[in-house]
């Protein structure tokens, strides 16, 4: 692997190397009091991160995780379009650059604009792009800018807008995801996998498509979703390793944790959706797999794949939540 690509490794590495110093305790009252805001709504005007040590504690609490759901997000788009490649990337409301790490760990030679309201989370950005190793991160711009209605973005290739649109009101938000869809030939879209989490995105995936773009994942359709509102939500999951550092501010005990993230990625240019996509957890019971279906023609569905179907049984024992089924060259 080329040493410059971000990895979630090296993310953990440069977080522990900032991070060294800072109180244990300092670091847990910080996260109590973010895991408020992160889980409430918190004006657009006020900034959540108010100094270093709250940039600090987020960093450890939120980044690994972020990064993750955000690098899922955007293995969808390279797999619905893998001849595409953004030269240009603004990340709105991007704090400390979870999501431009995900960024240049897809692609090389993007370069980078990085807007939020908070200067300490643009400050600690910037001194994590410089341990990253990556000319990419190293070479981004970090730019203070009010997440609100009056809000320019220019033109770009790639918009990213990951665990933000909490933070706005309705006003705000459909301003926001109106004036992406408007500067960039692909927007990503990254919520909590929360029933709250997923009403948001089903109202910005709503807004892309009226705005003329292509739904290129996770949805294998531009159709309305077929969940009934109020029954269920699609969500999915991202494995996040925890450093050590990581388990004692977010006070947990296990090597890893499971981010639960929901999310759209619209485009202006053409891309080659999933078939369909596994919507849930598969359940592997002997001799079989159940796999829950989101699909272009036949809304949710569940198939039962067996041992004689080959090679398409033993892909589906493989197989993940989230994933585009079936895979390539299983038909």
């Amino acid at each position: 692997m080329n040493a410059t690509i971000p990895t979630a490794e090296v993310l953990r590495t440069a977080l522990a190397g900032l991070l060294d110093g800072l109180p244990p305790k300092q670091a847990a009252q910080a996260v109590d009091r973010l895991i408020a805001n992160y889980r409430g709504t918190t004006p657009t005007h006020a900034p959540v991160l108010r100094d270093r040590s709250d940039v600090a504690a987020y960093a450890a609490y939120r980044m690994p995780a972020t990064f993750e759901a955000v690098r899922a997000a955007l293995t969808a788009l390279r797999a619905a379009a893998p001849d595409w490649a953004p030269a240009t990337h603004t990340d709105v409301g991007g704090g400390t650059g979870a999501a431009s790490w995900a960024v240049a760990g897809a692609w090389e030679g993007t370069r980078t604009t990085v807007l939020d309201w908070a200067e300490p989370a643009l400050a600690l950005g910037r001194e994590l792009a410089a341990a990253s190793g990556s000319p990419d991160l190293r070479a981004a711009e970090w730019r203070r800018a009010r997440i609100g209605a009056d809000l320019d973005l220019a033109p770009t290739d790639l918009i990213t807008v990951s665990y933000v649109l909490n933070e706005l009101t309705e006003q705000v938000r459909t301003g926001l995801i109106d004036a992406a869809a408007a500067a960039a030939r692909a927007v990503v879209v990254v919520e909590p996998g929360t029933p709250d989490g997923y009403a948001r995105i089903i109202e910005a995936r709503d807004r892309l498509i009226a705005a003329g773009l292509t739904i290129a994942a996770p949805c294998p359709h531009d159709g309305t979703c077929p969940i009934e509102p109020g029954t269920d939500w699609c969500h999915f999951s991202a494995r996040v390793s925890r450093s050590s550092l990581h388990r004692q501010v977010k006070g947990g005990s296990l090597p890893y944790e499971d981010e639960k993230f929901s999310y759209v990625v619209g485009t202006r240019f053409p891309v080659r959706p999933a078939r369909e996509r596994i919507t849930r957890k598969p359940q592997i019971r002997k001799g079989q797999v159940l796999l829950d279906l989101c699909t272009r023609d036949e809304g949710l569905r569940r198939s039962t794949v067996t041992k004689r179907h080959g090679e398409l049984y033993r892909a589906a024992r493989d197989a993940a939540w989230g994933d585009a089924w079936p895979p390539d060259g299983t038909d």
